[in-house]
């Protein structure tokens, strides 16, 4: 399946709370939700390699996986 990380999302990543989150721990975590996605859908709890704990907004679209947000926890 195809990932998609949308500008926001990248951009999100240079925040505070998204700290040592890299991009191969959002698709890792993108790629780990079974099943489709028709709407907007925050899954919680993903750990990042460095330990950091993540949500991810994402939703299936025709061309892949688009994820739109990344929430970084504490």
């Amino acid at each position: 399946m195809r990932i998609i990380i949308t500008e926001h999302a990248r951009k999100r990543l240079k925040d505070y709370r998204q700290k040592k989150i890299i991009v191969a721990d959002i698709v890792a975590a993108a790629k780990e939700i079974p099943g489709h996605i028709p709407t907007a859908t925050r899954f919680r709890g993903f750990v990042s390699k460095s330990g950091r704990i993540f949500d991810i907004v994402a939703k299936d679209i025709p061309s892949g996986r688009l994820v739109i947000t990344i929430i970084g926890k504490g």
